[in-house]
């Protein structure tokens, strides 16, 4: 285990297993806020943009040779799932230095950084400088997204080929600033592969397969396909396979009161069983590759 400021790493194989070309990450478990957030609401109200206990669901992973990341800083400070340049100009102060490119995620409030935590309740009674924006991405965005790729490199190389799992959980049900309709009960969990361009379609077929055998209800890019983190990752005709899951939240926590529920345990268990599979999966293919 290392911390890379913002991000833990683990890679730790106490049980003896051999390491594996696979990596799990969790980039919206972070629960530390830094100083200079300068929020108009409370932590506990932001706590709700939080994959809360998300890297604990997933934290048996290293015990199968997998290596998985986890950020410290939360979400609603900065988005590692979200484009550099997917920023909304009306939370900037000033010129920012090149053109931003506001996506549908900035129009719904939740761009790289986020304008809002729920319909109608705003982050910021302010704009935020240029400077305080451009620290976040250097300090946080970009050295996040340089260990995961860092990861992701050295397991391609010894391996040639790499198998990702971008780990995150969802609403139960929708609000006005997600992709389905407000009041939408959502599936167990949601796969996202984008339509099948961010890995091979074996590895999508093995966690749905995986998962539904646990007794989930799983969909596939249904409402999410899969965000910057698998567009940035997956390359499968190179040997690269990434793939976005969300949870249901209230599978394993009480949403309103931000702590693990009576389910937690069968999550967290079926989670690891998934790394195991998964890992054994990476361990075939690979094999073959080599």
């Amino acid at each position: 285990m290392h911390i890379v400021p913002g991000v833990l790493v683990r890679h730790d194989s106490p049980r003896g297993a051999p390491t594996v070309p696979v990596v799990f990450d969790s980039p919206h478990s972070g629960r530390f806020y830094p100083e200079d957030f300068g929020a108009a609401l409370p932590v506990v109200a932001l706590r709700s943009a939080e994959d809360a206990f998300v890297d604990e669901l997933f934290a048996a992973a290293p015990d199968h040779g997998a290596v998985l990341l986890a950020a410290l800083f939360p979400r609603s400070y900065i988005d590692v799932n979200r484009a550099p340049d997917d920023i909304d100009p009306r939370l900037i102060e000033g010129e920012w230095p090149v053109a931003l490119k506001p996506g549908p995620k900035s129009e719904l409030g939740i761009g790289l950084i986020r304008r809002a935590i729920a319909p109608g309740l705003f982050i910021y009674d302010r704009k935020l400088s240029v400077v305080e924006v451009e620290k976040r991405i250097a300090r946080y965005w970009r050295r996040y997204h340089a260990a995961l790729k860092g990861a992701l490199d050295r397991a391609h190389r010894a391996h040639g080929a790499v198998w990702h799992v971008d780990c995150h959980s969802m609403k139960s049900v929708a609000n006005g600033m997600t992709p389905d309709a407000a009041g939408t009960r959502r599936p167990d969990i949601v796969l996202g592969d984008r339509d099948g361009t961010s890995c091979e379609p074996a590895f999508t077929r093995l966690v749905k397969e995986t998962l539904e055998r646990f007794g989930f209800q799983v969909a596939v890019n249904d409402p999410y396909k899969g965000a910057e983190i698998v567009r940035r990752s997956g390359d499968p005709a190179r040997g690269r396979h990434s793939l976005q899951v969300e949870i249901r939240r209230d599978l394993f926590m009480n949403e309103a009161m931000h702590v693990r529920n009576e389910g937690f345990a069968r999550v967290q268990a079926a989670m690891g069983d998934l790394a195991a599979a998964v890992c054994d999966y990476a361990r075939t293919r690979s094999a073959a590759i080599e």
